[in-house]
């Protein structure tokens, strides 16, 4: 059984006020039953404390109709809240929308994609993100010693790497992308999700599925000839290249549209920028929806309109981890761990998103069958380029933030890479003071 003995769970939000919190109360509710919570937690910033105040009376109203004695607490107090917890869980947006709608912005105007967790703007996120965690992860090794910690917080590989090799938290990476594929195959198939298992190889935001076994059949290469297309909510589908498809063997998760169709990508962005803003000015104007529905005392469930915020069924892929985790459930999830030797041209002690056995102890990643050829330079490069973020992020080095920007894929030359990392620093230096001592 689990190390967590104690009658009834303590868990906490960092970055309740986020427009996902009532999507993750109601999976709270629903698996009550296999996993009680005693206590929730919602924790933010002073400039986030209007939206926890929304958010929170929301998700008290929810527990309420649902007749549930879980205690709901709405606090800045992030100590206070860590303090004994069981699983803590992040998803947090450090700068706030704007930041990001600068992360996507400012790349573009220089001819180059600019995405939330891809390229520029993803390490951007990262440099912004990882010393916050870290400083979470302090807390979690003095409050909460024993605790899960959960990362949604994106680039969730990014960050969790940073986790792995700077603290002595537990933490586990996940993403809704998996999740998702499963569904989907499942779907293709007529099948339920415990029927399918696709293989996934890659990290965070850059993976391929290497296998689709539906009931021990792997319908990869039916899939491949057939075409099938899946895309989430925030990238647009556009259909694979099948000859392409048919010689690389595997299926692009859709975060490599950004890589493998960086041509149509872009000029996707750059209409988008031009016409009604990019990605951020678009879940900007979701999220004022979300929270004036949320405003309504009447209001006691997660409203419909939810799924339109691009996070489908991220609860569930929580709920899932958790679940495993608390009751030993030994079930096989599609998660962000240590590398170990598993993907062997990378770094032991990379984070890597793979398969892997949900223990009390923790995720253990099962061996990968194979790992198409063609893939590995890809992956080597972005990896390179993550863990330079990382040091960068912790150092404050700007030299090793250049070598971040140069090595990524997308960025095309050594001028550009300077021109953006002096812009986008500049554009971030609230958040970034250790960038500019001096």
């Amino acid at each position: 059984m689990s190390s967590i003995t104690k009658q009834g769970l303590k868990v906490v939000v960092i970055g309740g006020g986020s427009s996902y919190t009532p999507e993750l109360v109601e999976g709270f509710i629903k698996r009550y039953n296999e996993m009680p919570i005693r206590e929730l937690w919602l924790v933010d910033i002073e400039e986030g404390r209007h939206k926890l105040e929304i958010v929170g009376q929301l998700a008290k109203r929810m527990v309420e109709q649902a007749g549930l004695p879980i205690d709901v607490h709405l606090t800045l107090n992030r100590r206070e809240a860590i303090a004994g917890a069981d699983f803590v869980t992040t998803q947090m947006r450090v700068g706030l929308l704007e930041a990001r709608r600068r992360d996507e912005h400012i790349p573009i105007k220089h001819g180059v994609i600019g995405q939330e967790t891809t390229g520029p703007g993803g390490m951007l996120k990262a440099l912004r993100t990882v010393p916050v965690i870290l400083d979470i992860c302090r807390d979690i090794e003095e409050l909460a010693p024993n605790a899960w910690m959960l990362n949604f917080t994106n680039p969730a590989g990014i960050v969790t790497e940073a986790v792995l090799k700077h603290s002595k938290v537990r933490t586990v990476g996940l993403c809704n992308s998996p999740i998702n594929f499963q569904k989907f195959l499942a779907k293709q198939y007529g099948v339920t999700e415990r029927e399918v298992l696709p293989e996934f190889v890659g990290i965070n935001h850059l993976h391929w599925i290497t296998a689709a076994y539906v009931n021990g059949e792997d319908k990869l290469q039916e899939m491949i000839g057939g075409g099938k297309d899946y895309s989430a909510t925030n990238v647009t589908a556009f259909d694979w290249d099948a000859d392409f498809l048919r010689s690389l063997g595997a299926l692009p998760t859709y975060y490599l549209r950004y890589f493998y169709m960086k041509d149509t990508m872009f000029a996707e962005m750059k209409e988008s920028l031009e016409k009604d803003g990019t990605r951020a000015d678009v879940v900007s104007r979701v999220e004022e929806e979300l929270f004036e529905l949320y405003k309504d005392v009447n209001l006691n469930e997660k409203p419909k309109q939810l799924e339109k915020r691009g996070g489908a069924f991220y609860s569930e892929a929580a709920l899932n981890l958790m679940h495993s985790l608390y009751t030993d459930r030994r079930d096989i999830q599609t998660l962000n761990v240590r590398n170990g030797g598993i993907i062997d041209f990378l770094p032991e002690d990379a984070s890597i998103e793979v398969n892997c056995v949900v223990t009390a102890q923790g995720p253990v990643p099962l061996p990968l069958q194979r790992v198409p050829e063609h893939i590995k330079g890809l992956l080597h490069a972005v990896k390179t380029y993550e863990s330079l973020t990382i040091e960068a992020a912790v150092t404050g080095d700007r030299g090793i933030a250049l070598q971040a920007m140069v090595h990524h894929p997308l960025v095309p030359s050594v001028s550009v890479a300077k021109t953006l990392l002096g812009e986008m620093l500049e554009a971030n230096e609230k958040y970034l003071p250790h960038f500019f001592k001096g």
